[in-house]
């Protein structure tokens, strides 16, 4: 399609509001399923699209995104846009060589690091905004996994969809109030910088797209986003991989979470505590944490003061498979985060039938649901009720039994992929309508729920 095609609408003969496949630009600074949630979304979500029949390409850079392949996938594919990657394992915060400078941008990056600050989502914004006006026409849509940055202003030579899956002020003030000194809370402030551009290119955003009725508020409340911009898709668990398999054998006392060491926001410190509360009691109780493993910090220093070195372990670069029997044989998931905009872990533990003890900080309770039902729910940052939950979960089989049935059964109607992808598809047909003044009757509302109950 020509530039001049593009400028004046859709493609002749298309029809926005039917179902002809769309040529979808997915981008992500950060896309490895390994580094977290955002690269887990663009795997299933781009999985689940070329499913639907769209062509998917997915732009991303260091670590580069994994997506799926087989039958029905042929229209999903990857470009990689490399950024000099400065974070990467075993020289993070390395220093370039004089050759591996291309631009002003990759300048800018590197300055930015050296002043103490995470320059990727600007960057990364910059180089896809070059990137999409030299390819004008060969998309129907760009959507956007939280870059938020300054380059996605202006002419992308298509629409574009945003997805803010929660505001990065959260975890900005959560880590500011966890600085144990002056000088951690300045180092903070500097490497969240970043947050202001979020702020002031969210603003100007035409449509967001977020994961949670909660995080659609904390968009509202903490970016300053007008409601009517943001609609809300659900996420969900791949539920073939993530299901029940009673040959994996239950592990007495074996209690699993998902969460980084150094990451104050997910809680992990709190469910140390009550690990140690529980082992007073119950001397087979131990923790598989899946993630990175802090070598000093709270966590360390908690791990060593209640003498559990031999009772929580770190797990870190499993496949899907192996991730999906150590849920499987865990007795208790938890989910003892402070916030979430969401919460994968909890809803693919669910997904395996696995009991869950979650908090009911932000989003959770939207993805768990009621207390007694679906799961056990405690107040976040609350050590003696999580070790109140865990105690009843592990001396409580029937209990489990129950409240892992219903978990299924609670994901399987609200949260699948192939559900999020639905939805979202919508979304860019909206947007699409919208971006060639269409009637505002043959648009899709604009601030809608899919994919499930907010129970």
């Amino acid at each position: 399609m020509t530039a001049e095609a593009m400028e004046a609408g859709p493609r002749e003969g298309s029809d926005i509001d039917g179902d002809r496949p769309l040529r979808i630009a997915l981008l992500t600074y950060k896309g490895n399923p390994f580094c977290g949630g955002q690269g887990v979304y663009v795997r299933h979500l781009s999985r689940e699209l070329a499913r639907l029949g769209h062509s998917v390409e997915v732009i991303g850079a260091q670590p580069y995104p994994v997506l799926d392949e087989g039958e029905g996938l042929e229209g999903l594919r990857l470009t990689e846009l490399p950024s000099l990657d400065l974070y990467r394992s075993p020289d993070p915060f390395r220093t370039p060589k004089r050759d591996e400078y291309r631009d002003w941008v990759d300048a800018l990056e590197v300055a930015t690091m050296w002043t103490g600050g995470f320059p990727e989502p600007a960057t990364f914004s910059l180089r896809a905004r070059r990137h999409l006006r030299a390819r004008r026409g060969e998309f129907d849509v760009v959507h956007d996994n939280q870059t938020l940055g300054y380059g996605l202003l202006g002419d992308l030579g298509a629409p574009l969809v945003s997805t803010i899956h929660h505001p990065i002020t959260v975890d900005r003030q959560l880590e500011l109030d966890a600085a144990p000194d002056w000088k951690r809370r300045a180092s903070v402030r500097r490497w969240y910088a970043f947050t202001r551009m979020q702020k002031r290119v969210a603003r100007r955003l035409p449509s967001v797209l977020t994961v949670s009725g909660t995080s659609r508020q904390e968009i509202v409340d903490h970016l300053g986003v007008r409601q009517d911009r943001i609609s809300v898709v659900h996420i969900g668990a791949d539920t073939n991989l993530f299901s029940p398999d009673p040959s994996v054998p239950e592990v007495p006392g074996r209690i699993v979470t998902t969460s980084s060491a150094d990451v104050p926001l997910k809680g992990l410190i709190h469910l140390i505590e009550a690990l140690a509360k529980v082992r007073t009691e119950n001397s087979a109780a131990h923790l598989v944490v899946v993630g990175k493993r802090a070598e000093d910090g709270p966590v360390a220093q908690a791990i060593e003061r209640h003498g559990l070195e031999g009772a929580v372990e770190f797990v870190k670069g499993i496949t899907d498979a192996e991730l999906v029997d150590l849920v499987r044989s865990a007795q208790v998931a938890c989910v003892p985060s402070l916030y979430e905009g969401f919460s994968l872990p909890a809803a693919e533990a669910m997904a395996t039938a696995t009991p869950l003890l979650a908090t009911t900080g932000g989003a959770i309770p939207e993805v768990a649901g009621r207390d007694g039902e679906t799961c056990l729910a405690v107040p976040p940052g609350d050590p003696g009720a999580l070790a109140d939950g865990l105690t009843r979960l592990l001396g409580d089989r029937e209990l489990r039994v129950r409240l892992g049935a219903a978990g299924r059964e609670r994901v399987l109607a609200n949260f699948t992929w192939a559900r999020a992808a639905q939805g979202t598809a919508e979304l860019y047909r909206a947007a699409i309508a919208r971006n060639a003044g269409l009637p505002s009757g043959r648009r899709p509302a604009a601030t809608p729920t899919y994919s499930g109950s907010h129970r």
